[in-house]
């Protein structure tokens, strides 16, 4: 593990790294990369489809009843069921294809819906995972600077509810990655 969490200050708001286990954090939401089914799947979507319980599919469920499978670079929130947090804001980050496909823009696009979603139903915290680099093949380094850019240019111009935003990465080196590509913005 880490041993203490990377943090900056933005517009009233705090970011931070960590290195943990998502389904264990107590902000108002977490992030699920989900697929666009919405039915749960492998790493980080079928972790949290499990310690959350079928409270989370079965709103699932709904959502893609009323409005069919999420498209890449969007979000939809649903109840954290049994997790610490109170809400799961599902979004789908792109499949790398070599980064010639306009997958910066979607996975700019999932960061920054995810947030909107989180100012719209007033959260204070919301904790993200690494969105896309896990089976949908996105290079770390390339996702975590557009993540944090992309988190640093919301809460700069955006007056919102947010004053915490965690990333929350599962292993060291992906942690490390997160951590340095923060520690390179200048506020």
């Amino acid at each position: 593990m880490a041993d203490k969490p990377v943090k900056m200050t933005v517009n009233k708001a705090k970011i931070a790294i960590i290195q943990g286990d998502i389904t264990r954090q107590a902000t108002d939401a977490i992030v699920n990369a989900a697929n666009s089914s919405l039915m749960g799947g492998g790493g980080v979507d079928g972790a949290i489809h499990r310690a959350g319980g079928p409270a989370i599919l079965e709103e699932c469920k709904q959502i893609v009843a009323r409005q069919g499978r999420l498209p890449t670079g969007r979000a939809v929130i649903t109840t954290g069921g049994n997790l610490p947090s109170r809400h799961v804001i599902h979004t789908v980050g792109p499949v790398w294809h070599g980064g010639n496909k306009g997958e910066e823009e979607l996975l700019e696009s999932a960061y920054r819906e995810s947030l909107k979603v989180a100012a719209k139903n007033n959260l204070t915290s919301v904790s993200f995972p690494s969105v896309s680099t896990g089976a949908f093949g996105y290079p770390v380094e390339l996702a975590a600077t557009t993540a944090i850019n992309t988190v640093l240019a919301f809460l700069r111009r955006k007056e919102t509810s947010l004053r915490e935003v965690v990333f929350v990465l599962f292993d060291s080196r992906t942690y490390e990655t997160y951590a340095k590509a923060l520690k390179e913005v200048t506020v």
